[in-house]
């Protein structure tokens, strides 16, 4: 999927691209946790978006990294396209896990897992999806109010 083709309220989103721009990394405690998150911009070929990295991927990517978003989310905070792995998401180096997992192609294997492989993810796709759609509103709500913390905690 291309960045221009994101639109606000889709879930199960897997793109790629490189991280243009990291603002400085924000600390607070929230729900008993110490949590920090960053905007950064990712950008490919057919534009960019905002992108909150939250906690340890804060300090794990650089700008210039070309990296994947699995299972991400798009909503909309301050009037702009947000893009966030979530709770179920995962942000990785791109070429590393996601269909690539294991190191080994499809060529390299010589097509024998294809179909194995097939109905799993399409059975995986189908699973986070629901949970996507079960939980969205509710992580919509604490990515929201987790933001609202953070623009008041830099007024102060």
């Amino acid at each position: 999927m291309k960045i221009s083709e994101l639109n606000v309220g889709q879930g199960n989103i897997n793109v790629e691209g490189t991280l243009k721009e990291i603002g400085e990394k924000r600390s607070f405690n929230k729900f008993g946790r110490e949590l920090s998150v960053a905007n950064a911009i990712l950008e490919d070929d057919s534009g960019f978006i905002k992108l909150s990295l939250w906690n340890e991927d804060v300090d794990r990517f650089k700008e210039g990294d070309r990296i994947r978003i699995v299972n991400g989310y798009v909503n909309e905070f301050q009037g702009e396209k947000q893009l966030t792995s979530g709770k179920y998401g995962k942000i990785e180096f791109a070429g590393e896990g996601g269909e690539e997992s294991g190191g080994e192609s499809s060529e390299s294997s010589g097509g024998q897992n294809e179909s194995q492989e097939s109905k799993s993810e399409e059975g995986s796709e189908d699973q986070n999806k629901k949970v996507v759609d079960d939980f969205e509103s509710s992580k919509e709500d604490d990515v929201n109010e987790l933001a609202e913390d953070l623009s008041e905690s830099e007024e102060e």
